[in-house]
């Protein structure tokens, strides 16, 4: 390791790991700034995990995003003024549904779908207008074309496959579309920083090989991206998990996605690396303050737990009084 890169301070988990050294970026995260996560589920691991710790964070107002094609569709949207029309939607047993949405915006009337899918993207909108750090977490190289108008699909919503052509995006149209996007996002928020991440999460029903295929194109697009714009940066959440947490035991039931110790393992990687000092000594302490808030005891009426609830009280008050822009995160 030298000045410029940073590795696990325990070394990792004990002496059969390869820690992953990582280039110090060029700027800190504090707890005043916003942070938009946006693509796979592992952006919406991040968000959670920046949410629980009180972050001003925003999570992916379309739902999750998985291919380069459905996140920059989703940043078009968010940078302009347009909002989604019925002529947006289909219908579709009891639901309407949106082609650009997951089916958490899904909804019996398309009246309501619309509610759902504007109110997020306003909100989103603003949002975004304030943020200094967004996180794009690619997780497939893979895109779903409708055979109907061309489009790519952020989700199928369980319509036959014979209504898509399904194709692997290659670096070029990826770099190419990516770039377009982020020179949308600079001119309008001049001070935004993107990192991208590479989900480590296993798209294995198209086999090993592909899968291998497809996360190599995202790394080699990114890796083109990052070159041509200084603003961009990469964070190894991939590599991490791969070689670092190189153990079964680091992932969930289905072998696919990482357990939730890896989660938190990347999660203290990230913070080690993006937040400043002070950050990270008042994330300790809110986190500390969450487990005491989140605690429930078997016993509620007894006199010690009143107690600790006016002790707990006490700590969240100090910490108010210490940090005055936590107040509204409390509430």
């Amino acid at each position: 390791m030298n000045q410029s890169s940073i590795s696990p301070a325990n070394g990792g988990y004990g002496a059969f790991s390869t820690p992953v050294g990582i280039p110090l970026p060029a700027f800190e995260i504090t707890y005043h700034d916003r942070i938009f996560t946006l693509g796979s589920c592992f952006a919406e691991n991040i968000g959670k995990k920046l949410q629980d710790d009180y972050f001003l964070s925003f999570i992916n107002p379309f739902g999750v995003l998985y291919n380069p094609f459905s996140v920059s569709n989703s940043i078009r949207y968010l940078v302009s003024d347009k909002l989604f029309g019925e002529d947006d939607l289909f219908h579709l047993g009891s639901l309407w549904n949106s082609f650009a949405h997951s089916s958490i915006f899904s909804a019996t009337s398309s009246e309501e779908t619309l509610q759902k899918i504007n109110s997020r993207l306003i909100a989103a909108r603003d949002f975004l207008s304030q943020t200094k750090v967004m996180m794009i977490t690619l997780g497939t190289a893979w895109i779903y074309e409708d055979s109907e108008t061309g489009k790519v699909v952020a989700n199928c919503h369980k319509l036959p496959s014979a209504r898509f052509n399904r194709r692997r995006l290659n670096v070029e149209e990826i770099v190419g579309e990516l770039s377009e996007v982020m020179l949308q996002l600079r001119e309008q928020i001049p001070d935004l920083q993107v990192i991208f991440t590479v989900s480590p999460v296993r798209h294995w029903k198209d086999g090993a090989h592909e899968n291998t295929v497809s996360k190599s194109t995202l790394h080699l697009a990114i890796d083109e991206l990052v070159k041509k714009f200084s603003f961009t940066g990469y964070f190894p959440a991939f590599e991490i998990v791969m070689d670092e947490l190189r153990d079964y035991r680091f992932y969930d039931t289905d072998m696919l996605h990482p357990s939730a110790q890896a989660v938190d393992y990347i999660w203290q990687r990230f913070s080690d690396l993006y937040f400043s000092e002070n950050t990270r000594k008042l994330k300790k302490e809110l986190e500390q303050l969450r487990a005491d808030l989140n605690h429930r005891p078997l016993h509620a009426d007894t006199i010690e737990y009143q107690q600790f609830i006016s002790s707990v009280e006490k700590k969240k008050n100090g910490l108010i009084e210490n940090y005055p822009f936590l107040k509204d995160r409390f509430e």
